[in-house]
């Protein structure tokens, strides 16, 4: 049977990497791994350290002129969200609200065992706005759990995702189990249900501590009208009980 040309093309072209890696194994090892990543790296990424008590950007590498186009003096903290594309700002608060959790619920040897990664566009010093791929790593946080530096590092990506919603994912550096495309969506879609006056209101009291019948009493409706209002709520915003809804509310600035 005649040999697929391809096939033998495909093996030939194998067997002489395989010569030439044989042959070069002393240049290879004179190489080093980090060189190649940074060969990966560099070309459309930069990095930078935030400081989140003060809060600010304490350092950002010089690549970021030519991944954005800015100066390095401009990348500050202001620019971390007046830089966001419009229809993102809603993501990023529903991402950072998803990453604050996640968080709260690991034990505090292993907050800093974890990688945050998402995308998300900023606009670039021409006008035009590109995806970037974040990946951050905490640096530093005291003894109470909380933030104080983080490792991030932007990578353009605005030619590999044209299209689409923002993904967050929360990634082991070691061998704890990783969560991958963890959206937000429910969160997007809290932040951008809207509640009518009178629900606030009603929300406002209960955020007080105030019972149904003495909330009715305030705005002058009946204790069963208060009790649908707060059904609507629950409804609206896809919860399960007021415990819920009161601190979602808080946590979100519904009010």
């Amino acid at each position: 049977m005649k040999e697929d040309p391809f096939q033998q093309k495909f093996s030939n072209v194998l067997a002489g990497t395989e010569r030439k890696r044989l042959h070069n194994k002393t240049a290879i090892k004179q190489f080093a791994f980090a060189k190649l990543y940074n060969l990966f790296l560099t070309t459309d990424s930069f990095y930078f350290i935030v400081n989140h008590r003060k809060p600010s950007v304490e350092y950002v590498s010089k690549e970021i002129e030519k991944v954005l186009g800015y100066k390095v003096q401009e990348f500050n903290w202001e620019f971390l969200s007046s830089g966001l594309h419009q229809n993102d700002r809603l993501w990023f608060l529903a991402i950072a609200n998803a990453v604050i959790d996640f968080f709260a619920h690991l034990p505090l040897e292993k907050q800093m065992q974890y990688k945050v990664r998402y995308d998300i566009r900023y606009r670039k010093k021409n006008g035009l706005y590109t995806r970037l791929l974040y990946q951050g790593i905490l640096l530093e946080q005291d003894a109470k759990g909380r933030i104080v530096r983080s490792f991030g590092l932007f990578t353009d990506i605005g030619y590999l995702k044209k299209e689409g919603n923002p993904v967050l994912s929360f990634i082991a550096v070691n061998d704890d189990p990783s969560f991958y495309d963890v959206v937000a969506h429910s969160l997007l879609a809290d932040n951008r249900e809207a509640l009518t006056t009178r629900e606030k209101q009603v929300l406002k009291l209960m955020i007080e501590g105030k019972p149904s019948k003495q909330i009715g009493s305030v705005l002058k409706i009946s204790k069963q009208t208060v009790d649908t209002h707060r059904k609507n709520m629950l409804r609206k915003k896809h919860l399960h009980n007021t415990g819920e809804l009161i601190g979602k509310a808080i946590r979100y600035g519904w009010l």
